[in-house]
């Protein structure tokens, strides 16, 4: 991706603009584009960032809800099974109490220390009974409590679980956009894969990898005819597809560029190569300059070890990325 400018390159901007047939106010354009272009991706490599460290936040809030949802439940069987126990306890009392009720009536004529004695075990039995009374209307308002916060704990539940719910769907249907634009890719460049062109599909994008024996000579930035024959074909689905955002790379082996002209080395050849390219795709009304971004890699990211000409011949490519909007997706995390 670009950086800051050094003075050498800007310098080497400057004789362009001096010597070349382009004027100064279209070449700042040029300039203003490439600005933007990489100010948008930085805010896509943010979003996309984002969107999985809110996926994995929202993921991890849920565990955690579950959890305590677990704990809520068990604490409310263990108070429900104490109330039991309580109101067991508060009816043996009761019958106690009628029962000594019962006693005191049948010898009220009898002797009065033994009325004495059963009076003071009914005023216990009535203690206990309050007693019994407190603890039942206490574990009540403890049971009504937790059946509560059990039940804000099961709303709160179900509406992450149906956010989840939403992202994953919109999350299937990111994937499923995905695989029907490679499918799309494919239908388009039959015949062109396998010749110096791939297709294959990563975190969530479309790449699109073309050798340089496709699209250039070597130390060259003119698209051969075949090239142009390709890209004319993805330019197409580009056009009937205007939710798709596209980056273009340029990418070099590590031998230093000995050409002579505008260019000084690997990294303008590589921005120079993806600037071609972008210019006969936007030849097609159909696709908005404003979806492409452009790239120069130079010679450091490689796909093979460059100590092998097979392995510089593979890295000397131009890999151009489909990548769907996400749109749905960043919607709901802003509504979580």
């Amino acid at each position: 991706m670009f950086k800051k400018l050094s003075p050498s390159i800007i310098a080497l901007l400057i004789a362009m603009s001096l010597f070349s047939c382009v004027p100064t106010r279209q070449f700042q354009e040029l300039q203003n584009k490439q600005a933007n272009c990489l100010e948008e991706l930085e805010m896509q490599k943010e979003k996309n960032l984002e969107l999985s460290e809110s996926n994995n936040e929202l993921q991890g809030k849920l565990d955690v809800l579950k959890g305590k949802h677990d704990k809520v439940l068990s604490d409310t069987i263990s108070l429900s099974r104490r109330l039991q126990s309580a109101r067991e306890r508060l009816s043996r009392a009761e019958r106690s109490n009628r029962d000594l009720m019962d006693q005191l009536a049948g010898i009220q004529a009898g002797n009065a220390k033994e009325t004495k004695a059963l009076l003071e075990q009914i005023r216990k039995a009535q203690n206990n009974l309050r007693l019994r009374e407190d603890e039942v209307s206490s574990l009540e308002k403890k049971m009504d409590a937790r059946k509560k916060k059990l039940d804000a704990l099961q709303l709160e539940l179900g509406k992450r679980d149906q956010r989840l719910r939403e992202l994953e769907t919109a999350l299937k249907k990111k994937d499923e956009a995905v695989k029907a634009l490679r499918n799309k890719v494919m239908s388009a460049l039959t015949g062109f894969e396998g010749n110096g062109l791939s297709i294959s599909t990563k975190n969530g994008k479309v790449y699109v990898s073309m050798d340089e024996k496709l699209l250039f000579r070597s130390g060259s930035y003119t698209v051969d005819e075949r090239g142009v024959q390709a890209l004319d074909q993805l330019s197409k689905v580009l056009a009937q597809n205007k939710d798709i955002n596209v980056m273009i790379e340029g990418h070099t082996d590590n031998v230093p560029y000995n050409g002579s002209g505008v260019l000084k080395d690997n990294w303008d050849l590589s921005v120079k190569r993806a600037t071609s390219i972008v210019r006969i795709i936007i030849k097609n009304k159909g696709v908005a300059p404003k979806r492409l971004t452009v790239a120069g890699r130079s010679k450091y990211i490689p796909v093979e070890s460059n100590s092998s000409a097979a392995g510089r011949s593979k890295n000397r490519r131009t890999e151009i990325i489909l990548t769907p909007k996400l749109d749905e997706l960043f919607q709901i995390l802003e509504t979580n």
